[in-house]
């Protein structure tokens, strides 16, 4: 952070210009305003946020339903201590409400409440709580060797058996068939509750498949140790504690871009023409944003929070020139894929009081390889319905959990084809044909955004941790920013190491890229004060 000093040197002029560094944040989600937060806090005063949609918080979304407060986006606060996102809702009261049922209280529970999860079969029956406990423990174990690839090394063999889908379907099933206690029966029903248990964990991972996960980088990802923690009044809540003292100057919503043209790349093109006449093009900023209603926006840096989704999907339109070769291929070999969720409300429980979540075991896919269906069987690929707690906040409200193709599939569909489907579902599932429709449903659809193409980031094999930090190395390439100053950053959540996929990541992301314009300021301004004192002594 800078000095005292150093931050009014900065208000009134920085480094040899008589001018505020244009500072130019695009994105507004959790990256995005807490580097503006950053930069703001620092003494920078001429800073831009440009959010393509019509609200600010990216993959925050909180939702009104009826009474109840939805989570279309992040839902939880993974962990305690150390945690930005924790200390910031701790700080502010935001959990005050919490209750211990509603933290998540197991890795395989993507929501949670005091209570037993139903494992239901397509045929109707329920596999015994016993029976459940003891797969899982076997579940549990081999899970626990995915996490030791990454300080062994990669794992012997050809680079497509480095996945944590294939590795551990081979590992546990070899465990089921040779249990000499279990009927054959017994072992099928593990079988397939060994899919159901992959399909959770691919929207966990927001990953198509477990397949597709890197097996020597699973590992590497840290959990903050302590609870889950939600936010009763909406994680949105965090959003606007991050944005409440950003000037409305700042924030420009509905503002996509078409480009970002940095290293000079057509300042002096655009300087020649009749069109633009501002006083800006004789400044020397070696970046310009061209947004899509053709306004081009001059800046000395650029910080980029948008998601990898459209970093695959546009980068090379989006930058001018193009990316360097090695980040494009950290950004081709990363993983991006779609978990949406679909919230069922009914007037009425049918499911037990002590149910806290209706998992779904199709018995004939016990022996299958890949989980791949063809489109009119999207339904498929829907793990599980949670069921949200307490009923005085949510009425009675199940959020069901999809992913991968299966997901886009769903985005297309409209509510009640979506609505008859999961009623149909449930129906068959629970053998209770009784069940009728939702009465209402909200569903989210990050795959099929043109602004995030996807949900959050995860290791595909092939790539690695370096690759996520190649996507966070800022351009122009060098190892002194005194020499040659930084112009395109970037941050957002898959941008940080151990911390890709959640919402403490992107926002230290964010906060790191803020402090490394902090910093080079800072070492600037003690250059420039340290002159007078190196002249005198020579």
């Amino acid at each position: 952070m800078l000095t005292t000093i150093g931050a009014r040197s900065l208000r009134r002029r920085v480094w040899t210009r008589n001018r505020q560094p244009r500072i130019v944040v695009i994105g507004a989600g959790l990256a995005g305003l807490a580097a503006t937060k950053t930069l703001l806090e620092n003494g920078f005063t001429d800073v831009t946020v440009l959010e393509a949609s019509d609200r600010i918080g990216g993959r925050v979304q909180s939702v009104q339903l009826g009474h109840a407060t939805l989570e279309l986006g992040a839902t939880w606060i993974h962990g305690a201590t150390g945690n930005p996102v924790f200390h910031l809702a701790e700080d502010n009261g935001l959990l005050e409400e919490t209750t211990d049922e509603e933290r998540s209280v197991g890795r395989i529970s993507l929501y949670a409440k005091n209570g037993v999860a139903h494992y239901l079969t397509n045929a109707g029956r329920r596999i015994p709580k016993d029976l459940v406990e003891e797969f899982s423990d076997i579940y549990n174990e081999v899970y626990e060797l995915t996490q030791e690839f990454f300080q062994r090394g990669k794992p012997v063999g050809a680079e497509s058996q480095n996945s944590v889908g294939i590795f551990t379907r081979d590992v546990v099933r070899q465990r089921i068939r040779v249990d000499p206690d279990d009927s054959e029966t017994t072992k099928k029903l593990k079988l397939a509750m060994l899919q159901q248990y992959l399909k959770v964990e691919s929207c966990e991972s927001s990953s198509p498949s477990m397949d597709e996960v890197s097996l020597s980088e699973f590992g590497e990802w840290t959990e903050i140790p302590g609870a889950h923690h939600v936010i009763p009044s909406g994680f949105i809540k965090i959003v606007e504690l991050l944005a409440r003292d950003i000037p409305k100057r700042v924030l420009q919503l509905q503002k996509p871009i078409r480009c970002v043209h940095w290293n000079q790349s057509v300042r002096n093109e655009i300087a020649e023409s009749e069109d633009h006449n501002s006083d800006h093009w004789g400044q020397g900023y070696p970046v310009y944003v061209e947004c899509e209603d053709c306004e081009f926006i001059p800046a000395d840096h650029v910080i980029i929070t948008v998601s990898l989704g459209i970093l695959k999907k546009s980068h090379k339109a989006l930058f001018n020139p193009g990316l360097p070769e090695d980040k494009v291929m950290a950004i081709e070999k990363l993983g991006i894929s779609t978990t949406d969720k679909i919230f069922l409300e009914f007037s009425e429980p049918f499911w037990s009081p002590e149910c806290n979540s209706i998992q779904f075991v199709w018995e004939d896919e016990a022996l299958l390889e890949n989980l791949a269906y063809p489109e009119e069987l999207w339904y498929k690929k829907i793990c599980s319905f949670d069921v949200l707690y307490p009923p005085e906040r949510y009425g009675y409200m199940l959020s069901g959990w999809i992913c991968g193709d299966e997901a886009l599939t769903m985005e297309k569909c409209d509510d009640e084809t979506v609505a008859e489907t999961c009623a149909e579902l449930l129906r068959k599932f629970t053998g209770n044909q009784n069940i009728p429709k939702p009465r209402r449903i909200l569903r989210s659809s990050w795959g099929s955004s043109p602004y995030f193409g996807g949900s959050y980031s995860f290791t595909r094999v092939g790539s690695t941790g370096t690759d996520v930090e190649k996507l966070a190395m800022s351009l122009p390439y060098t190892e002194s920013t005194k020499a040659h100053p930084l112009q395109v950053l970037f941050a957002g959540e898959a941008t940080h190491r151990k911390f890709y996929s959640t919402t403490h990541g992107a926002l230290l992301s964010g906060q790191r890229e803020a402090t490394l314009l902090v910093e080079m300021y800072q070492d600037l301004y003690n250059a420039e004060t340290a002159k007078p004192m190196l002249l005198k002594n020579h």
